[in-house]
């Protein structure tokens, strides 16, 4: 039986009036989109049509869900609530803090003693709060959720931005910022600007090479990285229903490398049989006595260019398989013309290694289609020429692979089997020679393959396709391989292809586990102790940061122009770094270490306006916070893209920075600066990025009369000279008193004494 049952029941015992609600206030057909929306509106039933890109809503997620590196920060935020237990559904799952280095039972152990403090911080705190935990080694936070708590129709947030990829069972899922999910779980209401909205219409069928990783590359390389921002991306059709539900959350959860606010799929038959498979029955029978609120109205899918705002039609029974990369996730090349572009662009050749699994691709389907690869290799007498690793995306998984023979099929070519985590998907892999720098590539099935994001090393060429693709170029040993055309040369020196990967969607004789890792909470909570330390160097209580002044901020220094890309892994890095997660002020060392500096082309390298010597970010800061100077930062289009990791917005925040000024935002990283009291500022006109010169000093101007949709100035104080230049926000009247009074969490906190 399925988790949190009752509420599920409670979520569909509603839908029928609240959807007849919604459609009367919007007055015409609904989109699936809608439909959920609309159903958890926190208000209840709608009386009101809402402006796509327009009008800010607020929602009642159903459930909550953090991954370990993230939830540290939310649950410090969330001790501060004055709240005795969550108020919503939520869990912790411990998968970002395993180091990948030599195999999965050696690193797991080592990653329990190295992060025991962490790991029995939240085990603690879960239990207290009444939050399920899922242990070390129980599996990835989305497939965990995929397998277990993601339900067709249903609402959920998570402190994570691949937290979309239960959008393949029909879940409107988004990854927000730990601040948000504190919100949640503290009983407020959830708030988000209601999203513009994309169809994208599937035809035909998947066959051959061809997997459905390949539907969310080709979509990338359409909109690009910014593409979705403010949108919801909806999928349908035919070739939409013939998709796998693990297939589809794999198209979801790499949706965020479009910057879309999150993906759904309609519920289906696919939907149904995974429900199913993994123990929820229960589920299935109550989404099929709605099944048609669990899906968009067919006039919709019959004229979807009169309900989306914008529309792509994809034929899959045309679509070639994708290998996108290198730096970037949407730089997307069919197969076809992929070792034309190696060539071209001088990319290094000889494949390094091929790593499969992650939240994105590491279901049974997935892991079956690859390791049919591998057994060909045996029976072809062919040697992986590659180093070749598997990571399974849950216990479940990777119990019931284990049991199929597929990981010994793996070792059988030299695959290395890794823990059921993260791991080199976001920085978490000790590899071996990486600090030479050497320009190498390699490939892998993950989301994201910016630079240094696996192995830290810039010159790593890392490219993203799917499992089978990259279990074939794995074989190959070389980024010029096709294997939809090309031969290889096997031990006899007999000239061999490779056939078309064969799977299972779901295992035959089902899903079988010992110890899945769950750990529930304790039915009162009431005397567990939450013990940290005040002398440890991983956990650090918080502090609230001071109200806003009521006065213009002036005479702020440059810390940064940040040139070109700068994601949240510029601001705040991962892997060695991300055992500092619940450790504010260690952490803010990493600070913008990873960002360009405009005037010097280098990394981590600012100049002291109190010194004139340039240094590392994080300790320029330092000094200006030591002789009380607030300052500001400066960036370039799409800044924060990437992970939700609110880091790099607390830390900015915690070492004085006090405004961000960009061309462009990401979505989660905009909300969660709003959330911390930060002043997220974009350029009225972009050119004006370029009249910000190094020994600036800046005014912002118009504080005291702070309000929705009205500009504030920027004075730009040069040598002599000076510069008044208007900038935009997007600050709602909720969100400007979020900024008076310092940051969200000091507004939750001041309500919650007040009611008790």
């Amino acid at each position: 039986m399925a988790f949190d049952i009752d509420m599920i029941k409670a979520v569909y015992g509603r839908y029928e009036s609240r959807i007849a609600a919604a459609r009367n206030a919007v007055g015409k057909p609904l989109t699936l989109t809608e439909k959920i929306l609309y159903a958890h509106l926190w208000d209840g039933e709608a009386k009101e049509a809402y402006g796509r890109g327009k009008s800010y809503v607020d929602f009642a997620p159903d459930r909550v869900a953090m991954q370990d590196a993230t939830a540290q920060m939310a649950l410090l935020q969330f001790m501060q609530a004055g709240r005795p237990q969550v108020a919503v559904p939520s869990t912790v799952h411990c998968d970002h803090l395993i180091q990948a280095k030599v195999g999965a039972s050696s690193d797991l152990a080592v990653a329990t003693d190295q992060n025991k403090e962490v790991y029995d911080f939240l085990a603690s705190v879960s239990n207290k709060y009444g939050i399920g935990f899922w242990k070390p080694g129980a599996g990835i936070i989305h497939q965990v959720v995929l397998e277990n708590y993601a339900f067709p129709g249903g609402m959920m947030i998570g402190t994570d931005s691949h937290t979309p990829n239960a959008g393949g069972l029909g879940m409107i899922a988004i990854g927000v910022g730990g601040a948000d999910a504190c919100d949640v779980m503290a009983g407020l209401p959830w708030e988000l600007k209601f999203p513009k909205l994309i169809g994208v219409k599937l035809t035909g069928k998947l066959s051959g090479w061809t997997a459905a990783k390949d539907v969310i590359l080709k979509v990338a390389g359409i909109l690009t990285v910014k593409g979705g921002t403010g949108a919801i991306v909806e999928y349908f059709g035919e070739g939409a229903r013939s998709l796998s539900a693990t297939g589809k959350g794999t198209i979801c959860n790499m949706g965020a490398e479009i910057g879309a606010t999150t993906s759904i799929f309609g519920y289906d038959e696919k939907s149904e049989a995974y429900l199913r498979g993994t123990d929820r029955a229960d589920i299935a029978d109550l989404a099929n006595s709605i099944k048609d609120h669990l899906t968009g109205d067919s006039e919709v899918y019959e004229n979807p260019e009169q309900y989306f705002d914008q529309v792509i039609e994809i034929n899959l029974s045309e679509l070639e398989p994708h290998i996108n990369g290198p730096f970037t996730p949407d730089l997307a090349w069919p197969i076809s013309k992929f070792a034309a572009a190696v060539k071209e662009n001088g990319w290094p050749e000889k494949l390094e290694v091929g790593l499969i699994g992650s939240c994105t691709n590491s279901s049974y389907e997935d892991i079956s289609r690859a390791a049919s690869l591998a057994q060909q290799a045996v029976d072809k007498n062919l040697v992986a020429k590659s180093e070749y690793t598997v990571t399974p995306g849950s216990e479940q998984v990777r119990y019931t692979v284990e049991r199929d023979g597929f990981l010994d099929t793996f070792d059988k070519i030299g695959g290395v089997v890794l823990a059921n985590a993260c791991g080199p998907c976001i920085g978490q892999w000790a590899r071996h020679g990486a600090e030479k720098k050497e320009k190498n590539s390699i490939i892998t099935s993950f989301n994201r393959n910016f630079a240094k994001r696996a192995d830290g090393n810039p010159n790593t060429h890392s490219f993203v396709a799917s499992p089978e693709i990259v279990t074939a170029m794995a074989i190959s040993g070389s980024l010029l391989f096709n294997p939809l055309t090309d031969t290889l040369t096997n031990e006899k020196g007999e000239q061999v292809k490779l056939d078309e990967p064969q799977g299972l969607e779901l295992p035959i004789k089902g899903f079988a586990v010992e110890d899945a890792g769950y750990q529930a909470p304790a039915e009162d909570g009431s005397q567990v102790q939450v013990l940290v330390s005040p002398t440890s160097d991983r956990l650090q209580l918080l502090e609230p940061f001071k109200a806003w002044e009521g006065t213009d901020l002036t005479g702020l220094k440059l810390l940064i122009k940040a040139k070109g890309k700068c994601t949240t892994d510029h601001i705040s890095m991962a892997g060695p770094w991300l055992k500092y997660r619940g450790h504010l002020d260690n952490i803010s060392n990493n600070m913008l270490i990873g960002a360009i500096n405009y005037f010097n082309d280098s990394a981590d390298n600012v100049k002291n306006q109190l010194t004139g010597e340039y240094g590392p970010v994080p300790a320029t800061q330092r000094a200006y916070k030591a002789a009380g100077i607030n300052t500001i930062v400066v960036g370039d289009e799409n800044y924060g893209e990437g992970s939700s990791r609110e880091h790099a917005a607390m830390e900015p925040r915690h070492l004085g920075v006090r405004v961000i000024l960009v061309k462009s935002f990401a979505r989660i990283h905009e909300t969660n600066l709003k959330k911390q009291g930060m002043l997220a500022l974009t350029f009225d006109n972009p050119a004006d990025y370029d009249l910000i010169k190094e020994d600036d000093t800046f005014d912002i101007v118009g504080l005291t009369e702070f309000a929705p949709d009205k500009q504030l100035t920027v004075v730009l104080h040069h040598d002599g000279t000076e510069d008044r230049i208007q900038v935009n926000h997007t600050y709602n009247a909720q969100q400007i008193e979020w900024f008076k009074a310092g940051g969200a969490l000091n507004i939750i906190r001041k309500n919650q004494s007040q009611q008790a």
